[in-house]
């Protein structure tokens, strides 16, 4: 895990002036992009993720704190917030949606968007795993979620994404709690809104429970409209890197 961390926590160390590939039908092409992340902004998360790392808030859950530069860098084109931390994924990983079932459905999501996963942040509405009393993951509850909450609203604080994407209606709730809105799953899937000076999109979470709620199939016509607004967005303001899109 501390290896993925370091590899992850050198982007911190790169220029301020990037270049993304951006897809579109007639090809590829490059554009530039400014983005200046100071010592006090780092300074910030870090406190952020010590302060995370220290919680002992809530008891049934696995205290494994996924809350570190793995997530993502803090310049990120889009945040994704997500449920909580899975057992067999970012509680073994430290990233959030990695190696379980949810994890490989995102990433396939990420790939069908066209979205280069190290330009996104990834992070949950509850920052450890729940359990139940035989170890298996759990949804969070309330009272979980709002303990987590100052941490959620420091994390939109410390990343610079000006696109949110709540991964599922707990996420889409707790963004709720930080800044309100009046979106609701399913009626506002894939739907974005103006919302705290971003726009938040509420999609659904990549479990495969969520194919019982909304087929594969028409979750996948999300991900590509929203791949769709993220190359459509305003570059000067949004700053997208979009890798090839892999068209059913």
């Amino acid at each position: 895990m501390a290896r993925v961390q370091e590899a992850a926590a050198e982007r911190y160390d790169r220029s301020d002036v990037m270049s993304a590939r951006v897809s579109t039908r007639s090809g590829s092409r490059l554009i530039a992009r400014h983005c200046t992340i100071t010592s006090a902004d780092q300074r910030r998360f870090t406190r952020l993720a010590s302060d995370v790392a220290s919680c002992t808030a809530c008891t049934g859950v696995a205290h494994c704190h996924v809350l570190t530069a793995a997530n993502g860098p803090l310049d990120a084109d889009v945040l994704f917030v997500a449920e909580a931390v899975g057992r067999r994924g970012g509680a073994v990983t430290g990233v959030p949606l990695t190696r379980d079932i949810s994890g490989q459905r995102f990433n396939a999501f990420l790939d069908l968007a066209g979205i280069d996963r190290s330009r996104v942040f990834v992070s949950n509405a509850v920052l450890c795993n729940p359990l139940d009393v035989s170890g298996r993951n759990r949804p969070p509850t309330r009272a979980e979620v709002v303990r987590c909450r100052p941490f959620l609203a420091r994390t939109l604080t410390s990343v610079r994404a000006t696109v949110v994407v709540a991964l599922g209606r707990v996420a889409l709730e707790a963004l709720r709690d930080v800044h309100p809105h009046e979106l609701v799953m399913p009626r506002d899937v894939a739907r974005p809104a103006q919302w705290a000076r971003r726009t938040l999109v509420p999609m659904y979470h990549p479990s495969r429970q969520s194919t019982l709620h909304r087929p594969h199939q028409a979750q996948e016509r999300d991900w590509l409209a929203l791949g769709s607004l993220l190359r459509t967005h305003d570059l000067r303001r949004q700053r997208f890197g979009l890798a090839t899109i892999n068209r059913p």
